[in-house]
């Protein structure tokens, strides 16, 4: 297969058969790594909170096929789904699907929950799951009101301007 795991592990074992070890990509990165619980001022709702258990669980699913990391729901439905194209074009995919079924963009609620996950056997030498400071204007653009990440195997690539944004535009972040 051509899945990012099939390639990257061909790279890496080509690499590792010339004598080359690949350390952890993080290993420098730690601090950047979400920790773990509410990261913003703003914990999720109860609404939130069953979208992040159910998108889990979808997100999950999906991994043992290298598809992708991210999943967008709203009310504990499956909105969108990450390929090729990234997160932050699945979320705006998911949005403007929202918006045709709720009609005026003006009117848009804050329905979707986006759930962000590392693989159960995610390689942190790379394709670490990453988030920066654009992902949150795109969530807020989208109408999503909450990101769920694994605490440790996610990247916040800006730190604490994300929570800083998310909290500034009423997104709330969590981790397990």
């Amino acid at each position: 297969t051509r899945s990012t795991d099939s390639l990257l592990g061909a790279v890496a074992k080509v690499l590792g058969d010339e004598g080359i070890v690949l350390e952890n990509s993080t290993a420098l990165l730690e601090p950047l790594l979400a920790k773990s619980g509410v990261l913003t001022k703003r914990a999720p709702t109860s609404t939130e909170s069953k979208n992040i258990d159910y998108g889990r669980g979808v997100a999950m699913n999906l991994a043992q096929y290298d598809i992708g990391q991210t999943v967008v729901i709203a009310e504990s439905a499956c909105v969108a789904v990450e390929a090729m194209e990234g997160t932050d074009a699945t979320i705006e995919r998911a949005g403007l699907l929202m918006r045709s079924l709720e009609g005026d963009a003006s009117t848009l609620s804050r329905t979707l929950t986006v759930v962000k996950i590392a693989k159960p056997n995610q390689d942190m030498r790379f394709d670490v799951p990453v988030v920066g400071l654009k992902t949150i204007g795109v969530m807020h653009k989208a109408g999503a009101s909450c990101l769920a990440l694994d605490a440790g195997r996610c990247l916040l690539l800006d730190g604490a301007a994300i929570i800083d944004e998310a909290d500034r535009v009423g997104v709330s972040i969590v981790t397990e």
